[in-house]
């Protein structure tokens, strides 16, 4: 099994930052995808940002220039900076991890979200 946490969420005020980190761990032997997605109050969940094979990264567009996706291999994490936050980016932020198991699985795994909150 592969179990996904999310630490790093909080209050802040527009214009601040906030770093969110996301660690899987369990009998991993490849990680395909690992991807921040967000869902607002009374809305669908977004994708925020994801690194596919790798390396190559993928942002939605209000929060390109703000926010920045990284990984650290050796420790299966994946983290979000996030700059210049704005009230529209107030959500619950999951990470998602597509990843390959010792047994030949592949699945897609979710962390329980953590919140974020940008107001005044």
């Amino acid at each position: 099994q592969v179990q996904v946490v999310e630490s790093g969420g909080g209050l802040v005020q527009p214009g601040g930052s906030l770093r969110l980190s996301c660690a899987a761990s369990g009998n991993i032997v490849r990680i395909d995808q690992m991807g921040w997605y967000r869902r607002a109050p009374g809305k669908s969940r977004e994708m925020v940002a994801r690194i596919i094979s790798g390396q190559a990264t993928t942002y939605r567009d209000s929060v390109k220039g703000r926010f920045t996706i990284s990984r650290d291999n050796a420790k299966n994490t994946v983290y979000l900076q996030m700059n210049d936050l704005q009230t529209e980016d107030t959500g619950n932020y999951s990470c998602q991890f597509i990843a390959r198991v010792d047994t030949g699985w592949t699945g897609n795994y979710w962390g329980q979200g953590t919140q974020v909150t940008v107001s005044s």
